[in-house]
Order: structure tokens, then sequence, then C-alpha cells
């Protein structure tokens, strides 16, 4: 059927759009989390490929025969598992992603991790193979990391234009954070604040310091990655006006090319061509706008926050030895409490659009040594972290003590790659 043919009251119309994000407001507000992890040899260092009998594919049949998960297939190749509402996919390169379930506390998002971790432990130890806590791959680079069998990621390896959007796509893991809201107002607010935060919070952790075996000269060669990936879809999805709502969002995401829809299971490559409003306006090559191309272009925009029906807090490199916790804390510390939402937007309203933006660039290369003005970040830092410490001895759950080791690194004035 042609773009012409279809009926009016069946085109997707503008209001649905914005109708999507109003259904993420929520009155229970709780935490979420997603966990990348670079799989590497624990003899040799390199990433393990998708395929042979000790490759990541194997070693999911594996996880799903011995711990009854289900799997994830993209055409007949197996590119995930999922068990609940938690799952474990693929990145690109390989990298395992844990995405769990939302909630109440970063306690029980702990707990969920390690019990999964502990039902793995045994078939990752057969295969050899170690889940790696850093923001790269510190030996093997993308020109040795094959991309996984899955039909989107070799679309986008084929569109993203930038410099080192491989080196994003193929050696990169992160740690992302979900947060609830409860109101468009509430949503926004928050999505500002997180914003505002995003190059201090990549600062703390950043931890991709060592590539191809050599120090690079940055503190988070990740972030320095997703700075050279794709301007158009990357970086902030604001310019911090107190009064956004989602249908500037919106009409940032209608702004934004199209690289591609999905009918059938089979990609149809649009490949920028096109913007999203373009297309609702006069469809492509006769196919129409769908709600499922709305939300898949949707999750093509990767920006420091991404508002879905959750804000996704998106640029943290992944982190170890308890601090991958801290990130979480953080957040729900201050997203969660009406007095330290304001602490946090008093102490950042402070610096202006551009000084928030260039500090970006800052942090990929120096992190908590970088300086906004003539201050030093660090001392912004822990502020923030008091800030959010504060809130959560206030609520009295004892989740204040996932801080502590974000809070004794920053006493040694040291970011994780720093050790």
């Amino acid at each position: 059927m042609s773009y012409c043919e279809v009926k009016p009251e069946e085109r997707l119309e503008y209001k649905q759009l914005i109708d999507e994000f109003l259904l993420g407001c929520k009155s229970e507000q709780k935490i979420g989390m997603e966990y990348e992890r670079i799989p590497i040899n624990k003899y040799t260092s390199e990433v393990v490929p998708y395929e042979g009998d000790f490759g990541i594919c194997e070693l999911l049949r594996k996880i799903a025969q011995v711990d009854n998960w289900d799997y994830i297939i993209d055409g007949t190749d197996i590119i995930g598992l999922k068990k609940l509402h938690n799952t474990i996919t693929l990145e690109p390169g390989c990298q395992f992603e844990l995405s769990m379930e939302p909630q109440n506390t970063v306690a029980e998002l702990k707990k969920n991790i390690e019990k999964i971790d502990s039902a793995i432990k045994p078939i990752l130890e057969e295969f050899e193979i170690k889940l790696l806590n850093k923001g790269v791959s510190p030996k093997t680079t993308y020109r040795n990391i094959k991309l996984i069998p899955k039909k989107r990621y070799h679309v986008m390896a084929n569109y993203l234009w930038g410099i080192l959007s491989d080196v994003m796509m193929r050696e990169t893991a992160g740690i992302q954070v979900g947060i609830d809201y409860k109101s468009e107002d509430d949503a926004m607010r928050k999505f500002r604040l997180a914003n505002l935060m995003m190059p201090f919070m990549t600062a703390m952790f950043a931890n991709s310091k060592i590539r191809g075996g050599v120090d690079t000269g940055y503190k988070s060669f990740r972030a320095l990655a997703w700075l050279n990936t794709d301007n158009e879809r990357c970086g902030f999805a604001t310019q911090f006006n107190k009064n956004m709502c989602f249908k500037d969002y919106v009409r940032l995401l209608l702004d934004t090319p199209m690289i591609f829809i999905n009918r059938e299971g089979v990609p149809v490559n649009i490949n920028g061509s096109l913007t999203f409003k373009q297309y609702m306006d006069k469809g492509f090559e006769g196919f129409i706008p769908t709600m499922d191309d709305w939300k898949l272009h949707c999750n093509l925009y990767f920006p420091e926050v991404r508002l879905r029906n959750f804000l996704e807090i998106r640029n943290h490199d992944c982190v170890g030895g308890g601090l991958e916790y801290s990130i979480p804390a953080v957040y729900r510390g201050i997203m969660y409490s009406d007095d330290a939402l304001e602490s946090a937007e008093k102490l950042l309203n402070r610096y202006t659009v551009n000084e928030i933006k260039e500090l970006r660039y800052q942090v990929a290369k120096l992190a908590i040594h970088s300086k906004i003005g003539k201050t030093s970040i660090l001392s912004v830092c822990k502020e923030l972290v008091e800030i959010a410490q504060y809130s959560l001895k206030m609520e009295g759950a004892d989740e204040d003590m996932f801080l502590n080791p974000l809070i004794e690194m920053l006493k040694r004035g040291k970011c994780p790659c720093e050790g």
C-alpha cells in the first residue's frame, strides 16, 4: 500500500509522538540500571568473539541451558537472553549488557546483579571469560572486533560518520541509569538537571585511559569516542531552557535524520536522506510512518540524557569495585528529593550553557582535574555527592553506603582509571 492510499485515520499523528512520553508519567519512582562489561579471554585479555566453540554465542546458549533463560534472536542468530523482566543482550562488539528490572532501591539492583553474576560465574570460568569493568577495551581495537550478526548494528555502522564511531560501537562499555518521572514538569526538570550533571558524572567515573595497550592521554577515551560519533544525534538534547517541554524534545527528534526503518524484520535503509518530520509529511518510497518507526527513531538518538518513558542517563564509563552502585545512588539521592533537586540546581545553575558544553570536551581528557571557569570541578563533584549522601541518609534506608567508594576516591583526588 502506498503512502497516498492510506486512510487519514490510520496515519501517525504528531500528538501520538508526545503521548508516548506522557505515558511514562508514574507515581512510583523506581531506579533502573544497564550494566555493560567487556568479555575478554582471562589469559590473553583479547576481546572474545561472537563465533567459535568458546565464543559469546555458545556462552549464551550455555547460560540459557543451565540457568533457564529464553533466547532473544535476530533472524536465526542469538543476540541475547531474557528472564522475566531482566535481559542479557549484546552490544555491537559483544559487550555483555545486563538490563535490570527497575527497583525501589540500589540495594535491590545490587542483589539482582549479584544473583545473575553468581549463576553465570561457573559458565564464564568454563569458557575462560572475564567480564571486564572498563570503559574501553584495553587491548583489542575495533579492527579486530567483528560486529555481532544483528542487522541493526550493521546498518548503524555504515551510517554513523564520526571518526571514532567504530570505537564507540565495538570497543566501549558503560553504565546507564533509568530515572522515573511523575509528570511532564517533573520529567523536564530532572532532564535539565541530569544534563547539567552529566559532565561532572562522566569525570567522576572516568575509566578508559588504556586502549590498544597504551595510555591514550585521555582519562575517558569512551567519552572521546562519543564526542566523535555523530553530532546530529549525540551530545546535549537541550539548551538548558527551564521552560523546555515534551514538545521541544519531540521537535528535536523530528528534525533528526533517519537511519532506517524495519519492515517484517528487514531494515529499510534511509541513510539520513530525510528527517522524521519529512517522513511524517511525505512517507518514504511507499512506506508510511508507524509508531514502531517512531520508537525505533527515538532509540537511534543517542544524547547524553535520553527521554523515553523514563529518563535514561547515559555517559558513564563502566566501573567496578562497588563504584558501579555509586552511579545509581547519586541519581537516586538527588532526583527523588525536592530538597536535593533544589540544592543541585542551585549548585549548577551558576554555570553558563557554554561552560557546561565546553566541560563535556574537557572531562574526556582530564576527568576530575578539569576546570569550569576558574573552579576545579573536583570541588563541585564533592558537593554533588554530599547532596546525594545527605538526601539518602535522611531517608534512613542505608542507601548512602553505596556512595562510600566514590567518596573515598574523591578524597584522594582520583578517578577510577587512576587507581
